[in-house]
């Protein structure tokens, strides 16, 4: 969608309405801030010198964000300022705000037109968005105004590249990583990757030189790295003065290095750590790194845990193998999914009223819970969580799911071997209201088709992951008698199932939820014919 710009000019007729004119600054002021800043910059400066002094001196930009975000599909989205709004911005704008901003984001193609345009003398906080790899990697070694800028004045830098969820881990963007630590000398907080939950590019850095990734200055990170590895080598000593980390680790297995995972940590204060793949080296290499932090103040913990022939991880193995070795920690929020398969081994696996029990008096405040165990295999999963919920994700929901309010998550993969029915989804609409993408993983056919008159909505679902699936599900969360899916921009489907809940493009039923599609992820074929009816945007 592109930018509506609010227009004010007036004529000499309409200068003489008292409509807006006549508003007192204060509700001027509201209008003025529920517009986009660019939006408000662009569409009312100049008008008249009232409306100038509103916008400009009393509104005090400090943080400028000067590009529009616009999504194409999931995970292909531009961010970009308007080449009639750009002009302006920098011949009438920047001169006159540019002494007192602060915080400033900018994309690629504008960059050096808003940073040749003026000085900043009070910038401290600069995010480049949407930044091609080569590029970035070409200004940060080359003479240029945001070397400069990064060198001498940047104390807290945001970094976003495009992301493609298949792609291996870039060379390029892990010796950007580096040469920031390099180049930027007076920094002290660095986001690398983590502006954007659906936009985590990883980094490979524990085999690069020793003395690569070295900083005296920064005190905190957000960065995804692809295995356990690079954890442990941003935390050998290269940063002395990190106090937080923040990190996202694609793999934890077995270690392939040499480091050192016993020594303390003693400056670090905050330490958050999330592996969405399951890890299945949690009692090697995962306790063993939390128990070196041993001033650590808070705690956050976002884990899928692998445990063969073990039982869950409950309340009592956190507080015994953890939090006793933290005696300063004050806050600690988590999410942990255990699964476990005991082959040829019977071991008793807790109940959801021990796993909840296993809380109680120890300091964690409210905590949910669910299990799900198949006696018949002597396997099963335990899902344990911090109440109010704090992430965006949720992983591996089934059928034991009993319902609460999950109003921070966007991402949900639901999986069990028996069928989802039509309930669990009415009940899965209520308690995600925020859900932007859904994975479905249950190759059960439906047993109950009965459905409600009340249609079930999912009003801010982009993505739709149906790949393993079955067709039921297709017909399901596809039919507009059943759900209907406003925002959907992604689909992920069997072609075969898809031909099949069309009736090869003829059926109209699940032509309405299809209309807004912009990618279509399928094995390939040939187009039908009346194929463009069901997506017109292909």
């Amino acid at each position: 969608m592109n930018k509506q710009y609010v227009s004010v000019k007036m004529n000499n007729s309409n200068i003489n309405n008292p409509t807006i004119l006549n508003l007192p600054d204060e509700i001027l002021l509201i209008i003025f801030n529920k517009l986009n800043t660019i939006d408000a910059l662009y569409s009312l400066v100049d008008v008249n010198e009232r409306f100038d002094r509103l916008v400009l001196k009393s509104l005090h930009i400090r943080n400028l964000d000067t590009t529009n975000m616009v999504i194409k599909s999931y995970y292909d989205r531009t961010f970009s300022i308007d080449n009639n709004v750009l002009p302006k911005i920098c011949e009438k704008i920047l001169p006159r705000i540019h002494h007192q901003l602060n915080k400033l984001t900018i994309e690629q193609n504008s960059m050096e037109r808003i940073l040749l345009t003026v000085n900043y003398p009070q910038l401290y906080l600069l995010s480049l968005v949407n930044f091609q790899e080569e590029i970035l990697f070409q200004y940060l070694t080359g003479n240029s105004v945001l070397h400069d800028l990064l060198t001498q004045q940047i104390t807290h830098l945001n970094i976003d590249v495009p992301y493609e969820p298949k792609s291996e881990t870039s060379e390029t963007l892990s010796s950007i990583f580096a040469l920031i630590l390099s180049v930027c000398q007076r920094m002290t907080n660095l986001n690398f990757c983590q502006l954007f939950s659906d936009r985590k590019a990883s980094i490979c850095i524990y085999n690069l030189p020793s003395t690569s990734c070295i900083s005296s200055t920064l005190t905190e990170l957000k960065v995804n790295v692809a295995t356990f590895d690079d954890c442990l080598f941003l935390l050998a000593g290269h940063l002395k003065c990190l106090s937080t980390l923040i990190i996202d680790v694609k793999d934890i297995s077995w270690s392939l290095s040499h480091i050192n995972n016993t020594k303390k940590l003693p400056e670090l204060k905050c330490f958050s750590l999330t592996s969405i793949e399951y890890a299945s080296d949690y009692d090697d290499q995962i306790i063993p790194l939390l128990r070196r932090m041993i001033n650590l103040k808070e705690l956050t913990l976002f884990l899928t845990v692998l445990k063969p022939y073990s039982t869950y991880i409950d309340g009592i193995q956190l507080h015994d193998q953890i939090l006793i070795y933290m005696p300063q920690l004050n806050k600690f929020t988590f999410n942990i999914i255990t699964a476990i398969v005991n082959r040829n081994m019977k071991i008793d696996l807790q109940s959801n009223e021990y796993i909840q029990h296993s809380f109680i008096g120890k300091g964690y405040g409210e905590v949910g819970s669910c299990v799900h165990t198949r006696s018949e295999h002597n396997a099963g999963t335990s899902h344990v969580y911090s109440l109010p919920y704090k992430f965006e994700y949720f992983l591996h929901l089934n059928n034991s799911f009993q319902g609460d309010m999950f109003d921070t998550v966007q991402y949900l993969t639901m999986i069990d071997g028996r069928p989802f029915e039509h309930n669990l989804f009415k009940l899965i609409s209520q308690c995600f209201p925020l859900l932007k993408k859904l994975c479905v993983v249950n190759y059960q056919l439906q047993k109950n088709k009965q459905h409600s008159s009340i249609l079930i909505i999912f009003p801010r679902l982009i993505l739709l992951n149906l790949f393993e699936a079955h067709v039921d599900y297709a017909e399901q969360l596809l039919c507009d008698k059943n759900i209907h899916l406003p925002a959907l921009l992604d689909l992920c489907i069997d072609y075969k199932s898809l031909a099949m809940i069309t009736n090869n493009f003829t059926n109209n039923p699940i032509r309405l939820n299809c209309a807004k599609i912009k990618k279509l992820h399928t094995d390939p074929f040939l187009r039908p014919k009346n194929f463009h009816k069901y997506f017109p945007l292909l």
